[in-house]
Order: C-alpha cells, then sequence, then structure tokens
C-alpha cells in the first residue's frame, strides 16, 4: 500500500505543505501517524481526494486560438463517428479528402461530435511519407 508524506501529498496536489495540512486537521483528508513518526496519507484515499478536488475546481475559460503551429488544416463535415468506452473514430469528409482521426470517446463527447458537424482537422506529424507513383 503507497503512502505519501504531507509535503510529498502537497506536490502531488499542487499545493502548500500548510494547505495539506489544514485540509488533513479539518478532516478532508484522512491521515495516519504512529508514535514519532509523521503523519502520512493512504495513496487511495489522496487519489480520491486529488479526484474530488479536480472535479469541484472551476477550469480555466477555453480562449480563441489565434495563432497555432499545425499547418495542415482540413475544414469539413463529420460524416461518421464510432464510439465505444473508451476510444472513439470520426470520419470528416475535407472537399475530396477523407480524414479518419481516432481520439478518446471523453474528447469525442466534449466536442459534441455527431455526422453533420462542422469541424477541422489539424494535422501535425513529425514524419509525413512523400511517395512518387509510377508513371504510366
Amino acid at each position: 500500500m503507497a503512502t505519501f508524506r504531507i509535503r510529498e501529498a502537497a506536490e502531488l496536489l499542487g499545493v502548500s505543505d500548510d494547505t495539506v495540512r489544514r485540509w488533513a486537521d479539518a478532516g478532508r483528508i484522512p491521515t495516519t501517524s504512529g508514535t514519532g513518526r509523521p503523519r502520512t496519507i493512504d495513496g487511495a484515499d489522496l487519489a480520491r481526494f486529488a479526484e474530488e478536488l479536480a472535479a469541484s475546481a472551476e477550469p480555466p475559460a477555453p480562449r480563441a486560438v489565434v495563432s497555432e503551429s499545425a499547418r495542415n488544416r482540413l475544414t469539413g463535415l463529420v460524416t461518421r463517428v464510432v464510439r465505444d468506452t473508451v476510444m472513439a473514430q470520426v470520419e470528416l469528409q475535407c472537399g475530396p479528402h477523407r480524414i479518419v482521426s481516432l481520439m478518446s470517446r471523453e474528447a469525442a463527447d466534449e466536442l459534441k461530435l455527431e455526422p453533420g458537424s462542422l469541424a477541422i482537422a489539424s494535422v501535425k506529424a513529425t514524419t509525413v511519407v512523400v511517395e512518387v507513383p509510377q508513371q504510366p
């Protein structure tokens, strides 16, 4: 069973040691300690608390994109979305080009992708293979 000291928990949560101590003193995070030993937090308890903390946080407001590094942007219509429990396959028709993207189901749901949605396929790859076809 993983356990974390107050300092380690604070680092993982992105807060100060004092904040974690206050939360522990208020009973928000259960701690254990032995005689002459520092307080520790059970890893499972810390993970649950981290999820609760993130769920209660106000997400930052998204800003409009004014510039980005991808040069290959293809605007098109979503023609098909196949979702399973973890992933989604999204197909776009961008002019004469069919683009297929695999993404998390969570991302597809957040983007509200469905057939008929307008979307932009932004393609940035570390490798692009260029082939020369056989001449007739």
